[in-house]
């Protein structure tokens, strides 16, 4: 007979979320309890947090949060930091000690401004040159590895259980008016610091509970537009598809879910004539990037977050609700422990997404 934790979950991984749409702050202390009960969901190969409105005090810097092997690839790193960016401040990310977390790389967080002169000579867009910087640094130094770079926001992980990831972060001691979490159960790629999630770009973040069997279509389609996955975990496409969608093409959030989640070709015949026109043309243009697999992914931005599973909803999520606070979890459970009173509790159907906005002026 096999003892709980000695088999594994098919469809293990834990994903969390909590928002307030009227942006109040929130210690990062509840989506740490979250993850208590969906432990079992993990087997301690990898946790994560994403927090958004956590740096108040360098809201217009880009935080670059960067993993590190050794102190020469600091060096290295820094001389295309310097050539990149104005360098507001520079820190050691604050950690404590914690026997469950070891073998730490040296964790290092910058804010920076993007050198005005280099954004005028390349004719870039700010966003544009931080994403070609981060590809530059996770592809050509060995042993560096970009793993956030957003605005007024975090992604914090490591190998470890979730909860054992919060509280060595010391994520308890921020707040944020969003919150993301993960705890991994990798099922055929490395666990490892900069495979676990959330994995994050600009402002956008990925924890995902899953696998992507059209993955290599994925990842070739989307290199194609310079971005470089060097990750080893199949979720960071996902990551680079967001972005690639919604700041490259400016679809919306919602066509965004109908490429990543396309609806079956039956069901866009089923639709009125100018839907069935968009949906056509979305599955048609952007086909490399339909996502097939068993998954649910929550998307966080700036100012929101999107949940989605995949079409045939194969993995478990439940959305739920109390006051302003919208909370989202692989579990019920989880969800009782950040609001025990949570209310109007329900599971999206497959590929439809659940889209959370702050209101405009509170975040």
């Amino acid at each position: 007979m096999f003892k709980e934790g000695e088999i594994r979950i098919p469809s293990g991984c834990a994903i969390s979320a909590v928002i307030s749409r009227e942006g109040k702050k929130m210690t990062g202390e509840k989506i740490i309890e979250s993850m208590i009960p969906m432990h079992d969901r993990s087997n301690g190969l990898g946790g994560g947090f994403a927090g958004y409105g956590i740096y108040p005090n360098h809201k217009d810097e880009y935080a670059l949060h960067i993993f590190f092997n050794d102190k020469y690839r600091i060096e290295e790193c820094e001389k295309i930091l310097k050539d990149s960016f104005e360098i507001v401040e520079k820190e050691l990310i604050p950690t404590r000690k914690m026997p469950e977390i070891t073998d730490e790389p040296i964790i290092m967080r910058y804010f920076v401004l993007p050198l005005n002169s280099l954004l005028t000579s390349l004719q870039l867009d700010e966003k544009e040159f931080v994403v070609r910087v981060v590809m530059k640094i996770n592809t050509e130094v060995d042993g560096a590895y970009v793993f956030s770079s957003g605005k007024n926001m975090g992604a914090f992980k490591a190998v470890g259980f979730p909860e054992d990831v919060g509280r060595f972060y010391k994520l308890d001691e921020y707040e944020g008016y969003s919150w993301t979490a993960h705890g991994r159960y990798p099922t055929n790629t490395p666990g490892w610091w900069g495979g676990a999630h959330p994995f994050g770009l600009l402002d956008y973040t990925i924890v995902h509970n899953g696998e992507i069997s059209s993955y290599d279509a994925n990842r070739r389609f989307i290199e194609m537009f310079g971005y470089k996955c060097t990750l080893q975990t199949d979720t960071e496409v996902i990551t680079y598809i967001a972005d690639y969608l919604i700041r490259r093409q400016g679809l919306s959030l919602t066509e965004t879910a109908s490429v990543i989640a396309a609806p079956f070709w039956e069901t866009i015949d089923a639709k009125p004539e100018k839907e069935k026109e968009k949906l056509k043309y979305l599955r048609t243009v952007f086909s490399s990037l339909l996502i097939t697999g068993p998954f649910s992914i929550i998307l966080g931005f700036d100012g929101g977050l999107m949940a989605l599973n995949d079409r045939l909803k194969l993995r478990s999520m439940v959305v739920g609700e109390k006051d302003d606070k919208v909370f989202i979890a692989s579990e019920e459970a989880a969800i009782r422990t950040m609001e025990i009173n949570a209310e109007n509790l329900y599971s999206p159907m497959g590929g439809e997404p659940v889209i959370v906005k702050v209101k405009e002026g509170k975040f």
